[in-house]
Parts: C-alpha cells; sequence; structure tokens
C-alpha cells in the first residue's frame, strides 16, 4: 500500500468484497455472527473499529484469518494517526540533554 493512499476501513472491505459479491444483506449476516444489526452498520459504515472478537467472528464467517481483518483495522488506525501526530524523539536525546553536569 502506497503511504499517502487512504487504507480502506475494515468494514468497507467487509462490504464491498465479501457482502455486495454474495449478495448478503446486513441483517443476515448480523443475525448469522449473532451481533446487533447496529453493531455491523457501524462497522460497515466506518464509525466503528473491529476488536479482535470481531475479527474472529469474521475470519470464521468468511473462511479468512482474524490476522486479515486486525492488519485492516491497524493500517487504518495508523494511517489516520500519523496525519495529526506530533513525533516524539528518540530517548536517548531527552537522556544526554538532562544529565546532571
Amino acid at each position: 500500500m502506497n503511504k499517502e493512499e487512504e487504507p480502506r476501513h475494515p468494514g468497507q472491505v467487509l462490504l464491498e468484497d465479501f457482502l455486495r459479491p454474495s449478495k448478503l444483506s446486513q441483517i443476515s449476516v448480523s443475525d448469522h455472527l449473532g451481533w446487533t444489526y447496529a453493531r455491523l452498520n457501524e462497522i460497515i459504515n466506518t464509525r466503528r473499529g473491529l476488536t479482535a472478537n470481531s475479527a474472529l467472528a469474521l475470519a470464521g464467517a468468511f473462511e479468512t484469518d482474524a490476522e486479515f481483518w486486525m492488519d485492516l483495522q491497524r493500517d487504518w488506525e495508523l494511517w489516520y494517526e500519523k496525519k495529526e501526530y506530533i513525533a516524539v524523539g528518540p530517548i536517548q536525546n531527552f537522556v544526554n540533554s538532562n544529565k546532571i553536569k
């Protein structure tokens, strides 16, 4: 993935790569997973992230790996955080500048 390119949220991947091609409704998938419709809908609409538990459930339902789903979540979160993040320098620079003379 290009570092400048916005990654897809796992909910977008779920909708575009799994639900739509299989013609599955959010209601049928949420029922199958034992989730509320609201939980699945919030994930699909990028208002909620995935937990490890969610990743395990999706992996079982769609015969993928939990790591696949968690990697998508990690990439999405890091991409957004890096846009606002103020870098912290190496600890050694701090230690060296604060030594008692």
